[in-house]
């Protein structure tokens, strides 16, 4: 059985550790890590913020819908993919549907969203790509494929009065390749597109 004063040596050497790995992991490492982010990434430890006439309008990371109060899409403007998070691109409810490909819920959902873009965007149902039907994972997903974007040119052409070429030439300047050349697909980042977009006379 231990003594009393060999017991208080023990409380104050864990008392003394414990203060110790909470001024160095607590404090001095939180602080380091967030000087090396703002120094070497400012951009990107700030959240990738998005500004537009001098004021934040999003983040690079996060999607965002483009549509009226009552959730219609407006026709001005590249549509993003469908959100499973929340009532839509909520970051605070970030995730997807969890269907799989046989579930009836998924299959009514791409079918009706299918029809839906169809009208919308004045094509065949069987030219819809299929990041337009399918939520992401995290249903934040900024991003939409090339062909998504492409396919939405006549109707922003048309809603804005511009020449398809001009519009067609934007989306081309705002293709994303593959990361390091080869990880992924080729994306169009649906908001940076959009304040390009609003930068157009017309």
């Amino acid at each position: 059985m231990s003594s009393p004063s060999t017991a208080i040596r023990h409380y104050g050497v864990a008392l003394r550790a414990m203060l110790v790995l909470t001024a160095v992991l607590g404090l001095a490492y939180p602080l380091a890590v967030t000087g090396i982010g703002q120094a070497a990434l400012p951009a990107q430890a700030n959240g990738s913020v998005v500004t537009a006439d001098d004021r934040a309008v999003g983040s690079a990371l996060i999607g965002q819908s483009f549509a009226d109060a009552d959730a219609n899409p407006l026709p001005q403007w590249f549509q993003s993919r469908p959100s499973a998070a929340g009532d839509g691109y909520d970051a605070g409810a970030s995730s997807g549907s969890n269907w799989g490909p046989e579930n009836e819920d998924l299959i009514a959902a791409v079918t009706e969203r299918k029809t839906q873009l169809a009208a919308f965007n004045g094509v065949a149902p069987e030219d819809i790509p299929a990041d337009a039907l399918t939520a992401s994972a995290s249903g934040l997903d900024p991003h939409i494929s090339p062909e998504y974007a492409l396919l939405q040119v006549p109707r922003i052409a048309s809603s804005r009065g511009l020449p398809e070429a001009r519009v067609l030439a934007l989306v081309e300047a705002n293709i994303q390749g593959r990361g390091l050349g080869y990880l992924g697909e080729p994306t169009v980042n649906v908001l940076e597109v959009n304040i390009a977009l609003g930068g157009l006379e017309g």
